[in-house]
Order: structure tokens, then C-alpha cells, then sequence
């Protein structure tokens, strides 16, 4: 079997023009794992409503993160995939979810260099319906349908994975080495409460309480919420943080449903209301810097905590192309071609 890695990460538009932003949003939101509700009500949600009012807000918040290069999330990624490329000697594709290149177009290249068992690598380190699952699920339809032959392998999240939470932690410390801040504030895109229950394989675990998360269970393989915490608790544990001088925030709500809480934008706020001046703020649910921590985070947390009083607003970059992280994605690849499994 001739072996093959399709990395995974979520996509961009083709450009800020608003019609390539609507173009992208079209394809992410009709995502029956992002919005999931009925196909006629989700028509009527994205096509009716929010695509004729999003799009160009979108397009602007786009413009201010923009690179000469393109969009930074695929810049990023093209980065991490070329270095990883440099360290093995496997073929090694890139794909994202929503837009291009597409993971057709990342399939169809393995293919095309004669790769037949293909280790499928969301680039995510925890599990949720809106980005893991809905990879792996689109992936099987395509081999299915375009390439009946191949074989894939994925690698789980890796949200606990020792070396993970060892290059996080000192990514974190690097960082804020030599600068004084009263908070680390972890923040994690958020997903509706309903996406939680639903990925309970228990059907009665995840309560979201205060506790269930605490609580050993096999749910927590596919509880977001969980792999979340169990994360910031590790990298508090490894940085020897103190107990209340860092917590949990979820940002990127959409809608009216009960989405995870507390949200990121109302810490931030109240942080600053309650007298803090130096806040430090970290993203673990991404490994690559995009719209959500250049321009959600580093750009409009920002104003929100300088608006109520706050003076330090310290943002940790993403994982992105750290030359640690890139060893360490690249021993995991080896691990899985050359002794058939990946020890994660």
C-alpha cells in the first residue's frame, strides 16, 4: 500500500470581495453538522436571511486580517504543510473543508501519486460535529463515490496528547514571557448546547451542569465541552498556573440558541468592569491564526476590554507553523506509515 496524509482545516473565501465571502459562507452554513436543523429551515436561515446581510460585514472584517500573501488561515496552512513535507518522506496533501483547495481536489492528488491508504488528519485538536465529524463524514462519501480503493485512517483528536499540550504550554509561556498579566482567559469557539447532546454516544451523559464534564464517561470522546476543559486543565497543570488565575470562554455564537458559555465577549467585558488592566487570552481550538483570533479576538476583544477599562490585552498566537509543532505533527505521521498506528 503505497501511503499518503490529507491535512484538514476549516477554509476561507477565495478573497474579501463580499461575493466570494457569500460564496463561502453559503457552503459552511448549509453544513447540516454547523446548522443543524431541517434543510427547508435552513434554507430559509442562511439563504434568506443571513446571506443578504452577512456577506459584506464579513468581507470587511476579512479586509482588516487580510494578507499580501491571501488569506492567513490558508498562508498558515500552506506553511505547516511545506515544512511537515520537508521532514518526511510521505506524500502530503492539503484540503479544506469549506472552499479550496477543496478535499476532492486533496483526495485527487494523493490519488494521482499513487497513494491508496491515506491518513486523514483534521487539523483540530478537539472533536465536534461542526469540524471533525463533518470532515470525516464528507471524506467517506467522496472515497465512496470517487475513490473506492483507497483506505483511510484518521487520527483522533488530540486535545490530552502529551506532546500537544507540552508544545501549546510553551508556546503559551514564550509568549507572555516578561509580561505581567493578571488573567490567562482560554478561549474556544463555541457550538450550540444541542451539538453536545447530540454527540453524547450515551444519550444521557452530558447534562452540562457543572459536573458531567468532570465526571469520568466514554461520552467525553465525542464531548467537545469536555475535551476543552480536560485541555486548559492539562496546559494549567503543565505552566503550574494558579487556581483562579486562568478560565474557560467560548466566542462565535450565531443565532438565538443556547450556545456553550460563559461567551468571550462577555468575559472580556466583565473583566473589565471589574477592575482588571491585564488580560492575556489564548485559542486552542485553533492550530492555525484566522478570522476568529486576528480579527474576533486580537481586534474587537481588544476594543471591548480597552472600552471598559482595561489597559493589557495580550493575545497568544496559534500553534501555526512553531518549528516544535511542526517535529511534532511530523513524528506522528512517521509513527502511523512506518509502524501502522499513530500514538495519539
Amino acid at each position: 500500500m503505497s501511503k499518503g496524509v490529507l491535512l484538514v482545516n476549516l477554509g476561507s473565501p477565495e478573497s474579501t470581495d463580499p461575493k466570494d465571502v457569500k460564496k463561502y459562507l453559503d457552503e459552511f452554513l448549509m453544513d447540516e453538522r454547523v446548522i443543524d436543523v431541517p434543510y427547508w429551515a435552513r434554507v430559509l436561515l442562511v439563504r434568506g436571511i443571513v446571506l443578504n446581510t452577512r456577506p459584506k460585514k464579513s468581507a470587511e472584517a476579512y479586509k482588516k486580517i487580510w494578507w499580501e500573501e491571501g488569506s492567513p488561515l490558508i498562508v498558515l496552512s500552506e506553511r505547516l504543510q511545506s515544512k511537515i513535507d520537508d521532514l518526511t518522506s510521505v506524500p502530503i496533501a492539503l484540503a479544506m473543508r469549506y472552499g479550496k483547495p477543496s478535499i476532492m481536489e486533496g483526495l485527487q492528488e494523493l490519488h494521482d501519486k499513487g497513494v491508496n491508504e491515506v491518513l486523514l488528519f483534521p487539523l483540530y485538536p478537539q472533536f465536534a460535529m461542526a469540524t471533525t465529524e463533518t470532515i470525516l463524514v464528507l471524506a467517506e462519501e467522496l472515497r465512496q463515490k470517487h475513490f473506492p480503493q483507497m483506505q483511510f485512517t484518521t487520527v483522533p483528536p488530540f486535545y490530552n496528547h502529551p506532546d500537544y499540550i507540552r508544545v501549546l504550554a510553551e508556546s503559551i509561556s514564550e509568549s507572555l514571557k516578561g509580561k505581567d498579566f493578571q488573567h490567562l482567559l482560554f478561549s474556544y469557539h463555541g457550538v450550540p448546547e444541542r451539538h453536545i447532546r447530540k454527540s453524547d454516544i450515551t444519550k444521557s451523559h452530558c447534562k452540562i451542569d457543572g459536573s458531567c464534564c468532570q465526571t469520568p464517561s466514554e461520552a467525553h470522546q465525542f464531548c467537545y465541552r469536555h475535551q476543552c476543559f480536560e485541555t486548559t486543565r492539562l496546559v494549567a497543570e503543565y505552566l503550574e498556573l494558579k487556581e483562579n488565575s486562568y478560565s474557560v470562554s467560548f466566542q462565535s455564537r450565531l443565532g438565538f440558541d443556547p450556545w456553550l458559555q460563559p461567551y468571550t465577549d462577555r468575559t472580556i467585558e466583565r473583566f473589565g468592569k471589574q477592575g482588571m488592566k491585564k488580560l492575556a487570552i489564548v485559542t486552542p481550538a485553533f492550530v492555525s491564526d484566522c478570522l476568529e483570533t486576528l480579527e474576533e479576538i486580537a481586534m474587537e476583544g481588544e476594543e471591548i476590554f480597552h472600552e471598559v477599562g482595561g489597559e493589557d490585552f495580550n493575545v497568544v498566537a496559534c500553534l501555526n507553523d512553531r518549528d516544535d509543532w511542526v517535529k511534532i505533527l511530523s513524528r506522528w505521521i512517521d509513527e502511523w506509515a512506518y509502524q501502522k498506528a499513530v500514538e495519539v
